[in-house]
């Protein structure tokens, strides 16, 4: 119990400790350790020499150790100093970090945000990401770029992109990226609501084959993923097959034609969400695949294409959420 107690106060002297200490006592000890000199440090700070040695003391009675001692006409610092002067370092370069991202974020010419977007977030996440960005006030202008997989990936590795959103590439096209997963998703077939085949419990091959069917292109990331799902449900390649990566011809030609259109679900959630479009009851559960960021490996992304980054990954939590049972 004894033991108990010493530790409890313990623990609150160093909070109310803590709690005294400032910016101003971690920047003098800094620039006097840097100096070498309480009078250098002094003129960096622009600050009495006075001032300075009533600083360096207020930090020594908070962290109740000798941080600087004299040393013949100069001074040293002490062990104590320097185990803290390490931490003192680290702190002070964190707050100024800080500081400077923000002022960053002020600036009404601030760096653009160069943002990819595969389309299979392109008509979802990214409308929603956007909106929340300019509620946060930030001015930095956005630049938003569609397109196939390839492109995008060799858009951001030219450093032409800052972010690219959208499914996981395969290893060969991750050269000199890091991808971050935020959720998975699954290729659907999909139909309008007033399509012959809507509503139907089962679907056979042969009827599939009766109708247009609307493919991810060859370079398409999700092209895989469908032509393996073929191999599994014993489905030939479709007699009127029509290969596309466009979104808008995707829904234009879906509603209008009887087409059976084989997409990412994010691409037209709104429109299933809505019963606009109707999916048919074929089990497409091995094309589940990572959605997420990719980005240039070993690169800091600046304040606000960082801030964009976050936004995604808090609307892709939602989605994870929300996302149907496969």
């Amino acid at each position: 119990m004894n033991n108990d107690i010493i530790q409890i106060n313990h623990i609150e002297i160093v909070m109310n400790n803590l709690r005294r200490l400032k910016l101003r006592h971690l920047e003098a000890f800094v620039e006097v350790s840097r100096q070498n000199s309480v009078s250098r440090a002094a003129e960096v700070l622009h600050l009495t020499q006075p001032a300075v040695t009533r600083t360096i003391r207020e930090l020594e009675e908070i962290c109740g150790q000798p941080l600087i001692e004299k040393d013949g006409r100069g001074i040293r610092i002490t062990h104590y100093g320097e185990v803290f002067l390490r931490h003192a370092g680290t702190s002070l370069a964190a707050a100024r970090n800080g500081i400077n991202a923000l002022s960053q974020l002020s600036y009404s010419d601030g760096p653009m945000v160069r943002i990819g977007a595969l389309p299979t977030v392109a008509a979802s996440l990214i409308p929603q990401a956007v909106k929340a960005f300019l509620d946060t006030g930030l001015r930095n202008r956005l630049h938003i770029v569609t397109g196939e997989n390839h492109v995008l990936l060799d858009q951001l590795r030219n450093g032409e992109l800052d972010l690219v959103m959208g499914r996981l590439p395969a290893p060969e096209n991750m050269q000199g990226l890091v991808f971050e997963p935020h959720y998975r998703e699954r290729v659907v077939f999909a139909v309008d609501k007033n399509h012959p085949l809507a509503g139907k419990p089962q679907i056979s091959v042969s009827e599939l084959d009766a109708f247009p069917v609307l493919m991810p292109s060859a370079a398409s990331i999700i092209r895989p993923f469908v032509d393996r799902l073929f191999i599994e449900h014993g489905i030939p390649e479709p007699e009127q097959a029509i290969e596309t990566v466009s979104d808008s011809f995707g829904r234009a030609f879906t509603q209008e034609y009887n087409a059976i259109w084989i997409i990412s679900r994010g691409v037209i959630a709104r429109e299933i969400e809505s019963g606009q479009f109707v999916e048919l009851p074929i089990d497409t559960r091995a094309t589940v695949g990572s959605v997420g960021l990719n980005m240039r490996a070993g690169e800091t992304l600046d304040s606000a294409a960082q801030c964009f980054a976050e936004i995604l990954m808090d609307l892709s939590e939602r989605e994870e959420t929300h996302a149907p049972a496969y």
